[in-house]
């Protein structure tokens, strides 16, 4: 692989924008022209819907040349439709918040720092596995209470 290739290869993974699978697509376009790159998933979705806007091509037809489901399909149709390019951008994997750490958790980590303020996160995640059945890692808890004191402060400061 030369250090052009593996560049660009890096810089499609660090977009999040490296297609798993490009020898899916069979399309010609990126079979026989080298400004086509079946390793760019957003080119290989604009590519794919525009087949379909543009060219007449049937859904199933453009689904399965750049190696998608029609579902898929529909999917990056309406992210464009309601963003354009950047809808087509995957999006990143993993919760987007602390979704085990509800209100209600959190007013328990805070009672019990009231009570003992120098009570270890490791010890207050067991009492909230005991009180609540569920586990949260205790650096969790830490970060739950750092983003609180951030929100205090600018709520204070306007």
């Amino acid at each position: 692989m030369s250090n052009d290739l593996k560049t660009k290869v890096q810089q499609l993974k660090g977009s999040n924008t490296l297609n798993p699978h490009p020898e899916r697509v069979t399309d010609v376009l990126f079979q026989k022209h080298d400004f086509f790159d079946s390793r760019d998933l957003l080119q290989v979705k604009y590519e794919m819907i525009r087949r379909v806007q543009f060219d007449g091509w049937t859904v199933s037809r453009a689904a399965d040349a750049f190696g998608f489901s029609r579902p898929s399909f529909y999917h990056a149709l309406e992210a464009f439709q309601e963003h354009g390019l950047s809808g087509l951008m995957p999006n990143k994997r993993g919760p987007r918040q602390a979704h085990k750490l509800s209100p209600e958790v959190l007013d328990f980590v805070r009672q019990q720092r009231v009570v003992e303020p120098t009570m270890s996160s490791t010890a207050i995640t067991l009492l909230i596995e005991k009180q609540f059945g569920i586990s949260v890692h205790p650096r969790s808890i830490e970060r739950a209470l750092v983003r609180r004191k951030k929100k205090h402060r600018k709520d204070i400061n306007g």
